[in-house]
């Protein structure tokens, strides 16, 4: 008489053979969607609001500099509104900031990012007549489509994910990828306009919108909703102020991909969910589960 099967291999179990399994545990093990977790509507808004935001930021940029490069937009000004919106972003981030005991280390850190900005600034003004020149033998077309396949990766590379608990703000490859397309998108768009002092104000303006910018919009996600909100609505209505006055064709195509990744993506996502169907059991890799320290 055979002895009671065991759901072993490391040894031979006499009247079974290798492949037999009782079929009241046959499957037993299977789970479906073990990680699975409901969406809410509004939740998915909230969450892709991130992304309207980015879209807006580059047609903000887009329409500034066709105004630069029209002169309807005098690039003292814009310089002015750059710096005014560097002090009132880094105003915020110290008010977020005020909750770190270490008064001394926070003064330390202060000095170094004011140091940096001084130094960035400067260096952007002595390098605006080199990159005003940078392009002067390629076609305005050739320019044309560059910046334009560079804004598409800055836009799918962007980190679009919510910050932790602490609202500490990781930096991820991705995110750096990003802002290295778009800043060199704004060198190349730039090196078409006319002036130094334009060059200057529209590189001054990458990098408040595409450096800067994104590290204070995650930080802001660890605030109430109302402000995510309050945030998505500014940002689109200057956008569409800007874009409009330009070209109505591409404000009414701009308003309809802004729409559909902030309300129909998400719920495309949500009708799809019903169709997930995720199989684990125990034939599958074992993952290791690190605890920290």
């Amino acid at each position: 008489m055979p002895s009671e099967w065991q759901k072993v291999l490391w040894k031979r179990q006499l009247g079974y053979s290798d492949n037999y399994i009782p079929k009241e545990s046959f499957l037993s093990s299977l789970k479906k969607n073990a990680n699975f977790r409901p969406y809410t509507y509004w939740h998915l808004v909230l969450l892709s609001a991130a992304i309207s935001q980015h879209l807006a930021t580059i047609f903000i940029f887009i329409a500034v500099f066709v105004r630069l490069k029209e002169d309807s937009l005098d690039p003292r000004l814009l310089v002015w509104i750059s710096v005014g919106c560097f002090l009132i972003g880094y105003a915020i981030w110290e008010l977020l900031d005020c909750a770190i005991r270490d008064r001394t280390r926070q003064r330390t850190e202060r000095f170094k990012k004011i140091t940096s900005s001084v130094l960035a600034f400067l260096a952007l003004m002595s390098l605006s007549p080199v990159l005003r020149t940078l392009t002067a033998a390629t076609s305005s077309d050739s320019i044309w489509a560059l910046s334009a396949v560079l804004f598409v990766l800055n836009g799918l590379l962007a980190d679009y994910s919510t910050v932790n608990a602490e609202g500490i703000v990781h930096e991820r490859l991705t995110s750096v990828l990003s802002m290295n397309a778009a800043i060199s998108s704004s060198v190349v768009l730039a090196s078409r306009l006319s002036n130094d002092l334009a060059v200057f104000a529209l590189v001054l303006f990458s990098v408040q919108a595409f450096a800067l910018f994104p590290m204070l919009r995650r930080r802001l996600q660890a605030l109430p909703i109302i402000v995510q909100l309050a945030m998505t609505v500014f940002l689109f209505a200057l956008s569409l102020i800007l874009t409009a006055p330009l070209s109505l064709t591409v404000t009414y195509l701009y308003g309809v991909a802004l729409l559909f990744v902030l309300f129909l993506g998400p719920a495309v996502l949500l009708w799809a969910q019903k169709y997930k169907n995720e199989i684990r059991g125990p034939w599958d890799v074992a993952v290791p589960k690190v605890k920290p320290n």
